[in-house]
Parts: structure tokens; C-alpha cells; sequence
């Protein structure tokens, strides 16, 4: 039974057969919320994120493709956490999809 491997679709990853059963009756509820938990957004003095948190910018930033310039210390309202560690996406007057990387906005 040590060369038998099971596909375990939680994880997505190959297992050995006596571990996918007990794993995944041990922990398969908790694994999905440590799952949830592994991504934490910081902002860049270490605040954690959360959706619709203010965040200010610390730095000037150009946008690309829109031809603007965002300056420090603006504010952006009611972010929203994309599912990486370092991007957020948010909204800002005449520009449509913008996504911001955490280290450079503060959380308000």
C-alpha cells in the first residue's frame, strides 16, 4: 500500500493512500480556513488589510495606461483583497480596474 498515491483535490496535490484518508477526515475543514488565513495582506508598515479598509498612498505613483499620476497621500476608499499577498484592487475617479501593490499604501 506504500506505492499507492490518491489525488487529493483539496490541496491539489498527490498523496500517499493511508494519508489522504486520515488527512482529510482530521483536517479538512480546518485546512480550508488555514487556507483562508495564509493569505495576509500588509500594508507597508504592517497593518493587516481587510475589504473596505481607506488606505493612503506613500508614494507617488504612475498609472499606466491612464496617463495620471497618483500623489502621495491620497486617498483611496473601500479596497478590495484580490487573493494575493501583495496586490488590492480599488477604485479611483476616472480610472477603471485599478489594482495597487500593498507596499505602497498605508492603511487609513
Amino acid at each position: 500500500m506504500s506505492d499507492d498515491y490518491i489525488y487529493d483535490e483539496a490541496t491539489g496535490e498527490w498523496v500517499a493512500g493511508g494519508a489522504a484518508t486520515t488527512d482529510a477526515a482530521a483536517g479538512g475543514a480546518a485546512g480550508g480556513a488555514a487556507d483562508d488565513g495564509a493569505v495576509v495582506v500588509r500594508d507597508s508598515v504592517g497593518n493587516v488589510l481587510v475589504d473596505g479598509d481607506q488606505v493612503t498612498l506613500i508614494k507617488d505613483l504612475t498609472v499606466k495606461g491612464a496617463g495620471q499620476t497618483l500623489k502621495r497621500g491620497t486617498l483611496i476608499k473601500s479596497i478590495r483583497l484580490t487573493g494575493d499577498a501583495q496586490e488590492i484592487d480599488c477604485r479611483y475617479e476616472g480610472i477603471k480596474g485599478l489594482v495597487l501593490r500593498a507596499e505602497f499604501v498605508r492603511k487609513r
